[in-house]
């Protein structure tokens, strides 16, 4: 196994504390190398039994990015009206996706009974092919911040309607939908926390010693 030097281990916290949601881009489009080598990095993740459960489905046609919009806009405004009192305003000002600015779109899905791995891992805990399809996305998500790019996390959707829009088979496990592309700005600190909506808890809060 390679050994990593201390500058670099350094180097990998500062992108992991850099690595951030992106809601805001410049209009630069992603060049088409790019994306292919993150989407080659992207398969690199680890899966449940080498089942590689992940399809990435990039969204280019407009008609299909604008059923996207609505599906998240109808989404949003259900949410919105689930909101009461001062988190509703809060709500309303934050946000949460970069449809209209991203150059590049993709959604995620996750495979639910993939021939490839031959069950292994999978009998009692079948959802591990959905994590192993986030795994892939994480995986994504560092290469691309490591090169500059920022990556936005869209899950205010409909499960089936975003299906039914990009004409995949409905046996896949929707996992997210996601906008790339550069940031206008770059920010340490969640955009978030910066709003107010929440707060990191402090490192180490959710580790439980038995």
């Amino acid at each position: 196994m390679p050994t990593f030097s201390r500058a670099f281990r350094e180097d990998l916290k500062t992108l992991f504390r850099w690595r951030r949601d992106v809601r805001r881009f410049r209009g630069d489009p992603v060049p088409a190398e790019t994306l292919n080598a993150l989407l080659d990095l992207a398969a690199l993740a680890p899966s449940v039994g080498l089942s590689e459960p992940w399809r990435f489905v990039t969204v280019e046609e407009a008609g299909r990015r604008a059923a996207i919009r609505a599906i998240f806009a109808g989404c949003n405004a259900e949410s919105l009206a689930g909101q009461t009192g001062s988190r509703a305003s809060l709500y309303a000002r934050l946000k949460l996706a970069g449809l209209d600015q991203a150059p590049c779109q993709f959604a995620v899905f996750a495979e639910p009974d993939p021939e490839q791995g031959h069950g292994l891992g999978r009998r009692t805990m079948p959802e591990t092919v959905a994590y192993s399809a986030v795994m892939a996305i994480h995986t994504l998500w560092l290469a691309a911040a490591a090169e500059g790019l920022g990556l936005g996390w869209v899950s205010i959707l409909d499960p089936a309607a975003v299906s039914q829009a990009l004409d995949v088979p409905r046996t896949w496990l929707f996992i997210g939908y996601f906008c790339l592309g550069f940031p206008e700005t770059a920010q340490q600190t969640p955009e978030l926390e910066q709003a107010g909506w929440e707060h990191r808890r402090p490192a180490g809060s959710g580790v439980i010693r038995r």
